[in-house]
């Protein structure tokens, strides 16, 4: 199917000079800036909880990447709320459940978008143990194996707060993103899920701010989104 029924839903596509377009890149900048002397490849998004924008985010996010001319692999690993393979309109049949249940390849379930550079990998059936198969020597085999074939790696979660998926998976990550709507979301919801994160030793690169009210006198848009030191 075509990508072209969604591509209202990433605006780096539809809109690529926006402010929002605009935010995002400057978010890819700071993500390839803040580290000099290690590699960061394989990055995690999450949010402490449901709604909060974070799926919108990896994927306009993934598109900025490889816009950039970097080869991008986008794995839709929340298996409990999979959303990937329907903003890019592709079949869920096989993904990255069935690559750890190794009932298919992981060249099997990696589908070519026509968005230049980027694939994705959907989260294929949803099982009955998610949290085994985020924590499954299998998992981290995976993502070793993609590390050969992409410059950059996004990892989609469930929230952090939720269940214990993302905490797994950012223990595997190389840095992760927090989104966190700020008309939502409390500081101390948002401080709990930082505190998940640094209980496994992940590095967090830095803060998503979505829904940021904007001052009257500067251009209205719905969703702002900058990355802030930690």
């Amino acid at each position: 199917m075509s990508l072209s029924r969604n591509k209202r839903q990433i605006i780096t596509l539809t809109n690529p000079r926006s402010p929002i377009s605009e935010s995002y890149r400057a978010l890819r900048t700071n993500i390839e800036f803040s580290s000099i002397d290690e590699k960061l490849q394989v990055l995690m998004v999450s949010s402490a909880g449901p709604g909060e924008g974070k799926s919108t985010t990896i994927t306009n996010l993934a598109v900025t990447f490889a816009q950039s001319e970097k080869k991008v692999v986008l794995i839709d690993a929340d298996l409990r709320k999979p959303t990937a393979h329907h903003t890019f309109s592709i079949s869920n049949r096989w993904g990255l459940s069935t690559v750890i249940s190794q009932q298919s390849s992981l060249e099997e379930v990696i589908q070519v978008t026509d968005i230049p550079n980027l694939d994705v990998i959907t989260s294929g059936a949803i099982p009955p143990n998610p949290a085994e198969m985020m924590g499954s020597k299998r998992m981290t085999a995976v993502i070793d194996q993609l590390r050969g074939m992409y410059d950059i790696i996004l990892i989609d979660t469930p929230p952090l707060l939720a269940v214990t998926d993302a905490q797994i998976v950012a223990a595997k990550s190389d840095g992760v993103i927090l989104v966190v709507d700020q008309g939502k979301v409390k500081r101390d919801i948002a401080g709990k899920a930082v505190k998940n994160l640094e209980s496994v030793n992940a590095r967090i690169l830095g803060v998503v701010l979505n829904n940021v009210k904007r001052k009257a006198n500067e251009e209205a848009y719905y969703y702002y989104y900058g990355v802030q030191d930690k």
